[in-house]
């Protein structure tokens, strides 16, 4: 892979003929500092040879591949919505080729993302569960939120989404499960409820429970809702469309400009740490 002008970032999409993947695409394709440079998808793909813009009638001048070695050939850097093992496959790949990420896929077990660190110290990686400028903000509000109402209010992460998603809760939940755990000091492996039937007793009083609701063309919604006595705050986030996680992975790309290695996050990105 050759540098390419600061200015310009060359990107390849893995997914490109996914829901995700074609906004990815689309959102390159309309963006003045930005070019599409590889479009990859698993072997067996009924969209592999087409053009990545064939589905609006287009031409991107990029084919969809399975060969990830010429996906990457031209990039600068590559967008990853797929799986987790895929993702730590096309990982490895960039590890060695020196081929930034931004990855938006969840579902990682602890293994995997000591996988994807490992690349992190090659590459440099954006990884998000949530690529939305607005999910990103609503965190932060969340962290402030769960400093101030620490005492005296029950925590419920309450996520719906469409029918096609395997995992679950959300990478998006869960990162506001940690992000709220985080900032009272405790850890949200020692807090989490995901799972309620039958007798469960009264409610534990550090629980920070979980419900997942999943139907239908849903694209994404999130509510925490702080209970307290005589009174309740709920902060929520809902997605009309994937355009927000299409926009948000490009202002990581643009991010990741110049950056020789490490593992950032949307906070890094958007200057909301601190």
């Amino acid at each position: 892979m050759s540098a390419s002008s600061p200015s310009l970032r060359r990107v390849a999409v893995a997914g490109a003929s996914g829901r995700m993947g074609r906004m990815l695409v689309e959102a390159i394709a309309a963006s003045s500092d930005c070019r599409l440079a590889g479009a990859l998808d698993i072997p067996g793909s009924p969209a592999l040879g087409q053009d990545a813009l064939a589905h609006l009638g287009r031409s991107s001048g990029v084919a969809i591949t399975s060969d990830l070695q010429a996906g990457l050939a031209d990039a600068d850097v590559l967008i990853d919505f797929t799986r987790p093992e895929g993702t730590l496959a096309h990982a490895a790949a960039c590890a060695a080729a020196g081929v930034q990420m931004v990855i938006g896929t969840t579902g990682f077990s602890e293994a995997q993302k000591a996988e994807l660190q490992a690349a992190a110290d090659k590459v440099a990686i954006v990884l998000a569960p949530n690529m939305s400028v607005g999910v990103n903000v609503t965190l932060k509000l969340l962290q402030m939120a769960a400093r101030a109402l620490d005492q005296g209010y029950d925590i419920e992460v309450i996520e719906a989404h469409h029918k096609h998603k395997v995992d679950a809760p959300s990478g998006t939940a869960l990162k506001m499960g940690e992000v709220i755990a985080e900032a009272q000091g405790t850890r949200l492996a020692d807090r989490a409820v995901y799972e309620r039937y039958g007798h469960t007793g009264e409610r534990p009083a550090n629980a920070i429970g979980f419900a997942t609701v999943r139907g239908g063309d849903i694209v994404g919604d999130h509510t925490v809702l702080f209970a307290g006595t005589g009174e309740r705050v709920e902060i929520s986030h809902r997605s009309s469309s994937r355009e927000g996680y299409a926009q948000g992975s490009l202002r990581a790309v643009r991010f990741l400009a110049g950056k020789e290695a490490g593992l950032f996050d949307m906070f890094d990105v958007l200057g909301l740490n601190g």
